[in-house]
């Protein structure tokens, strides 16, 4: 367990590099956040971080930048308890009616998780229909700027309707996140994903795929409040 300014000091590190992208540096955490420590003693925290496991720096020059590991701490650590004590989600889609058809429905959320979140959305019903979209967005990522990279995600994205089937026995109804190594959608990426069960037996999944370095809390909250949604209109 880390002591609590190991555990500021990651949390700050990942949040900043969420948000930006860039390996964070000690200065740069220390300015940005008016820590009251030295950008030497954050220095040797980060450094301490590293051995640990929880970063690592890209280039010899470069700040640190999180690990798979460091992102299953802030999921459990940080995202985690603060679901625990939120009390609504927030209201990002737009009006949905019992006129359309499931099919329609999903298409409609899909597109709107994909208009809020910036990320790939996915959703599916009866394990015999899915749909993606917003597939840009990943090659747009930053984090997949490298060739070899690029390829692995482009191959995978042919895979995403065998990877949608194989799925519906594993994720449970309430939401998941797999992240890198626990990705069927690929290691250099992270899942949001949840299933949903209607009352006339449909059953469905609603996700978000995109990098690591996604943001964890919100996209968790927007893909509870699709499926809160579906089940007004359709269970």
């Amino acid at each position: 367990m880390l002591h609590i300014r190991q555990d500021v000091i990651l949390r700050l590190v990942i949040e900043d590099y969420i948000q930006t992208a860039e390996p964070v540096g000690s200065k740069q955490l220390a300015d940005r956040h008016g820590l009251d420590i030295s950008p030497a003693t954050i220095r040797s925290e980060m450094l301490l971080l590293e051995q640990q496991g929880y970063l690592r720096q890209p280039h010899p020059s470069a700040g640190r930048v999180p690990t798979e590991k460091a992102y299953l701490y802030y999921l459990k650590n940080v995202i985690e308890p603060e679901r625990a004590q939120s009390t609504k989600s927030p209201s990002d889609f737009g009006e949905q009616t019992e006129s359309n058809s499931l099919e329609q429905t999903l298409k409609s959320i899909a597109k709107q998780l994909v208009e809020v979140s910036g990320e790939t959305a996915i959703v599916a019903s009866d394990a015999a229909w899915s749909y993606y979209t917003g597939v840009s967005n990943l090659f747009a990522k930053p984090d997949f700027c490298e060739l070899a990279l690029l390829r692995s995600v482009s191959a995978l994205v042919d895979q995403f309707d065998e990877v949608v089937a194989q799925l519906y026995d594993r994720v449970p109804e309430q939401t998941v996140v797999y992240i890198g190594s626990q990705n069927p959608f690929g290691h250099q990426m992270a899942t949001v994903l949840v299933k949903y069960h209607l009352e006339d037996a449909h059953e469905g999944l609603l996700g978000l795929v995109g990098p690591l370095r996604m943001n964890y809390g919100r996209n968790i909250a927007l893909i509870e409040q699709a499926k809160e949604l579906i089940l007004e209109l359709y269970a």
